[in-house]
């Protein structure tokens, strides 16, 4: 069985080397959506395959690091970096350019880590993370797959070469989630939310 979730956030950034003049060109931003897809053989203990409830914690602490940030590609003109971190506390550096196919890949390895090393307490079994759909219009989307996420021949996708801005994890709950998300750190389930 599959269950998705919808998350939205405003971002802003340059798409470098794409077709469009001005999605290369110009900081721009969209109103996304960002829907994760869960799949599961079995029920927790009240019939569901992860509680939604849960997936408004640290899935949605994730995904919205991304609003109202900029997200910059590390490998971007150093001039252009050091001006957006200059005068944006909220932004993320990633080691893709920022397309929404990138930022479906992004999510998924985030995401797919950090149920990896999730310590379930309601009799959760078998979760994993079927797809990241990533609205950035809405008549255009692009959606990740396991094999997408990983795939070398699209840009190798690096926890290390990920980096939230201090005003971001300044927000954080637990301000060393990624940490523990990097590290392959377990992260214990709360047994209510």
């Amino acid at each position: 069985m599959i269950i998705r979730k919808l998350f939205k956030f405003e971002n802003a950034h340059i798409v470098r080397f794409c077709s469009s003049k001005r999605c290369r060109t110009s900081i721009h931003g969209h109103s996304y959506k960002a829907e994760v897809l869960l799949k599961s053989d079995f029920l927790d203990n009240a019939g569901m395959v992860y509680d939604f409830g849960l997936m408004k914690k640290n899935i949605k602490t994730i995904i919205d690091s991304f609003d109202h940030s900029t997200t910059i590609y590390s490998l971007d003109n150093k001039e252009y970096i050091d001006d957006i971190k200059k005068h944006s506390a909220r932004w993320v550096s990633i080691p893709v350019n920022p397309s929404a196919e990138q930022f479906c890949r992004i999510f998924f390895v985030i995401i797919d880590t950090l149920l990896q090393n999730t310590i379930m307490q309601n009799a959760e079994q078998g979760v994993t993370l079927d797809s990241i759909i990533v609205h950035e219009t809405d008549t255009g989307y692009a959606q990740c797959f396991k094999q997408d996420a990983y795939n070398e021949n699209m840009g190798i996708i690096s926890l290390d070469n990920i980096v939230f801005s201090d005003a971001i994890i300044d927000e954080w709950e637990d301000k060393n989630l990624f940490d523990k998300i990097k590290t392959k750190t377990k992260i214990l389930n709360p047994k209510e939310v």
